[in-house]
């Protein structure tokens, strides 16, 4: 077994530096660039398909977005409380106070535009892909990047050379992964 250590095994105290590089470069590859950001209209389509399947408040929009696209989305305030007001001033939502909170319902007029607009939403399955189909990998491979880091702060020699090890499998099957398509 080959390792790139210039001490010959154990990573020392430089292990730190190239942990932080090695979680960047992974970083980078996953970044979206900002093409993939939602569009306006992405934005009301998912706003108002939400409340047509119950009144919510805005976090509870912005939080049911994230979690319907697997974290890849995560509108900010300032995208969905514009949307929202946009979407009530045209008659399509209305606002109720509830526990000091606004909770945005869909009107009559607004049942109507969902039907009559079929709004597609980012994780419908007929959505154009935005990049929610790569969100787990990112994840997985930034807690992979953290355990390893845990195991070089506090493990052993022997525990770190076992990691190591466990490391140059996981890259090997993820290449074979590849290969096989």
């Amino acid at each position: 077994m080959r390792n790139s250590y210039p001490t010959g095994g154990f990573p020392g105290a430089n292990f730190e530096g190239r942990l932080q590089e090695a979680l960047d470069e992974l970083r980078s590859r996953f970044e979206k660039p900002s093409a993939t950001r939602a569009g306006r209209g992405e934005v009301r389509a998912a706003v108002l398909s939400l409340l047509a399947e119950r009144p919510m408040h805005g976090y509870q929009i912005i939080r049911e977005i994230e979690e319907r696209t697997d974290g890849s989305w995560k509108p900010s305030p300032g995208s969905v409380y514009p949307t929202l007001q946009l979407l009530a001033d045209e008659g399509f939502v209305s606002t109720e106070e509830s526990e000091g909170r606004k909770i945005y319902s869909l009107t009559d007029a607004g049942r109507e535009e969902v039907q009559a607009s079929g709004a597609s939403t980012p994780w419908a399955p007929s959505a154009p892909e935005t990049g929610s189909r790569f969100a787990a990998l990112p994840k997985a491979g930034m807690e992979l990047a953290q355990a390893a880091a845990q195991v070089g702060r506090s493990g052993s020699q022997e525990q770190v050379k076992e990691a190591v090890a466990v490391l140059e499998e996981a890259r090997r099957r993820l290449y074979s992964i590849l290969a096989q398509g």
